[in-house]
């Protein structure tokens, strides 16, 4: 039930809702038009802004300019939480335009949509997105004008999966930094879940070791394939330090925002352009299929098999499950790089941990230190 799924997280319940509908679709062998797609790829972009945003201007900007919270940071950054306060209430317009609802609308089905929005409303969105873009370029002039700590010095792998042709948050391709390139029903060799003896949260290895997804494993694997303000941008800051420091996903978070804002535009003249797509039926009771997208926190997968029209079987691996193992190792770093800080080291680590901006980011707060006495040798 893509209604139920969905629920998995509120700020990524259109990530769910739609990596379901591309698995059930698979596995019904439902195929959908492109006025479908680029509606869909709109409501998900809705998504990426106001979950970027949300990130980091609220959350992440506050760790780097020394701010306990976004409250804090208004006294000399007014300023900037209203940018980051008016993109996030547009990328939630977005969703509430294409879904009917900001959270876990129902619009979106499998083989289409209910209802097409209203030319007018997808023409003031369409309006509303330049005059943003210079709200994420201040968050860029920030992020930049900063020295970010380094605390490793081994280069880490990252995936994510390959749109056709450009740059995006779709496809039923992985590529690995690797230099692998794997079909999407071949997740399991990918995320390859093992579990630990102190934890119930699963983790994921590839090649035996942890990997990065999210906006810096995009911008890493797909950066060249950016036009536009965002692929000015990505020339402007990227270098190999990006593959080794995860606090680089911040200012990759941010590009991505601004290549969103630039799409917005173009999808909605092809939107308007498109005849309304009548909803697809399913051509088959029985099948199975595996639905990615890329989630805010990265690859997000949903397989299903269905029998009789009934799914008998459900799999859902989400990004911040594939991240735990390869942030716990950079924490572990960290917090090996400077031990004798003491509680001097927290503000640090909860750096790092937000960095990945898991589900938890808005909680995030809950790095403990504990001072251990060595035990004598017997």
């Amino acid at each position: 039930d893509i209604d139920m799924v969905c629920r998995i997280c509120a700020i990524c319940s259109t990530s769910h809702r739609f990596a379901a509908i591309r698995g059930l679709e698979k596995a019904l062998n439902i195929k959908v038009d492109k006025g479908t797609e680029h509606l869909r790829e709109l409501w998900h972009i809705g998504e990426m802004i106001e979950s970027h945003a949300l990130h980091v201007f609220l959350l992440a900007l506050p760790d780097f300019l020394s701010y306990p919270s976004a409250i804090a940071m208004a006294e000399r950054y007014s300023q900037e939480v209203k940018m980051g306060l008016a993109l996030k209430k547009f990328g939630n317009k977005i969703m509430e335009t294409v879904n009917a609802k900001m959270i876990h609308g129902k619009n979106a089905v499998l083989g289409g949509f209910g209802k097409r929005p209203p030319e007018e409303e997808l023409l003031r969105l369409g309006r509303d997105a330049p005059r943003l873009i210079p709200y994420a370029e201040r968050a860029l002039e920030l992020l930049t004008s900063l020295k970010l700590p380094s605390y490793w010095d081994e280069e880490s792998i990252f995936i994510c999966l390959e749109p056709e042709d450009t740059f995006g948050f779709v496809g039923d391709m992985v590529l690995t930094s690797t230099g692998e390139r794997k079909d999407i029903e071949e997740y399991k060799t990918l995320t390859n879940e093992i579990t630990v003896p102190y934890s119930y949260a699963k983790r994921s290895h590839y090649h035996g070791r942890p990997f990065f997804v999210g906006s810096l494993s995009r911008l890493i694997l797909l950066g060249d394939r950016l036009g536009g303000r965002a692929g000015e941008w990505f020339s402007r800051t990227y270098n190999e330090e990006w593959k080794k420091n995860p606090l680089y996903n911040n200012l990759a978070q941010v590009i991505e925002l601004l290549y969103c804002l630039e799409r917005v535009q173009i999808l909605i003249e092809n939107i308007i352009d498109e005849e309304e797509a009548e909803i697809q039926k399913p051509k088959r009771k029985n099948g199975k299929g595996t639905g990615g997208v890329e989630a805010p926190r990265g690859t997000l997968y949903h397989h299903y098999e269905v029998k009789d029209g009934l799914v008998t079987n459900c799999d859902i691996i989400t990004p911040t499950a594939q991240n735990l193992d390869h942030m716990e190792a950079m924490i572990r770093k960290t917090a090996e790089t400077l031990v004798g800080q003491g509680e001097g080291m927290k503000p640090t680590l909860e750096m790092v941990a937000r960095a990945y901006d898991p589900c938890i980011s808005c909680s995030a707060h809950f790095v403990e230190i504990m001072h251990c006495e060595k035990q004598r040798a017997r």
